[in-house]
């Protein structure tokens, strides 16, 4: 079952009067998503009774929640110390996931400055291959770690990277943030077959199983030389990527990903017009 939610609270949430993201599962239903993003990027701070109550709220709406860690992690950087804290942010999400009944974390794999790509990639695989054992030594390996394709050059996370981080435990499933892969590639993802190839590479190497079940995040991206500059909304068509071939390219190979809007501010009503265009193809279909 493919599932559509956005990335945090839109604009419209707050300015309907709604105050608090335990009202969130109710607040999407009621309009058609079912999934549903908690946003922990500037760090982990809600309590245990709520996330409770948030995960009791998502389950009385069929809403699936994932987790975005702090964007402040960093499996590579040289100080020992940051890889350390990294490692006590990722558990510290795993953990409010766990209390929230989430399936899945977000995270960010850091950054590429001072040192070359491939010992990077060599510390991040190092640091994620110890959190994932402190994971599984507090109970709470059974939430999946799903590793972001970033959007700036000079950031650890291309698709190939994010892959081979993916790699090393069959729980890992990739991120795959198709604004942010266009933004890297300088605009890349323009037809069909771009779509595609990127889900091919995924299965490839992955396998159909995780490809099946990918976690995807969606919005159009505005870019310069160094990658992503600024995320825009759905009307913003003087950005890419669109959506329609993807959606095309998701239903032609029977996936069943969550996809998750990040659409400035609109974010959940862009997630609700994904979820009609994936509808309308689906319908074309099988006509």
């Amino acid at each position: 079952m493919i599932r559509f939610g956005p990335s945090g609270n839109s604009d419209s949430f707050y300015e309907q009067g709604y105050k608090s993201s335990v009202e969130m599962p109710e607040w999407l239903a009621g309009i058609g998503l079912n999934a549903y993003e908690y946003q922990c990027s500037k760090g982990v701070n809600i309590s245990e009774t709520k996330a409770i109550q948030l995960g009791n709220e998502a389950r009385k709406y069929d809403i699936f929640l994932s987790i975005h860690a702090p964007y402040y992690i960093n499996l590579s950087s040289m100080e020992e110390i940051k890889r350390r804290n990294s490692i006590k942010y990722m558990l510290d999400t795993l953990r409010a996931a766990s209390w929230m009944g989430a399936k899945r974390i977000v995270i960010h794999s850091g950054a590429c400055t001072g040192i070359e790509r491939r010992e990077a990639l060599s510390m991040a695989m190092s640091t994620l291959r110890m959190a994932i054992d402190e994971a599984d030594h507090a109970g709470l390996g059974h939430i999946a770690i799903c590793p972001e394709t970033m959007g700036k050059i000079n950031q650890l996370g291309d698709l190939d990277e994010i892959i081979e981080l993916c790699s090393m435990d069959e729980r890992l499933i990739p991120t795959l943030d198709f604004g942010h892969i266009h933004a890297r590639g300088m605009g890349c993802l323009n037809i069909f077959e771009d779509f595609d190839r990127v889900l091919e590479l995924v299965g490839n190497k992955l396998g159909i199983e995780r490809l099946s079940r990918v976690h995807c995040h969606f919005s159009r991206i505005e870019f310069t030389t160094g990658g992503e500059k600024k995320h825009w909304t759905l009307d913003d068509i003087q950005h890419g990527p669109n959506f329609e071939m993807l959606a095309q390219a998701i239903y032609n190979r029977k996936l069943s990903p969550v996809i998750i809007c990040e659409s400035r501010g609109t974010m959940a009503e862009d997630a609700l017009k994904l979820k009609t265009i994936y509808e309308f193809i689906e319908g074309e279909s099988k006509c």
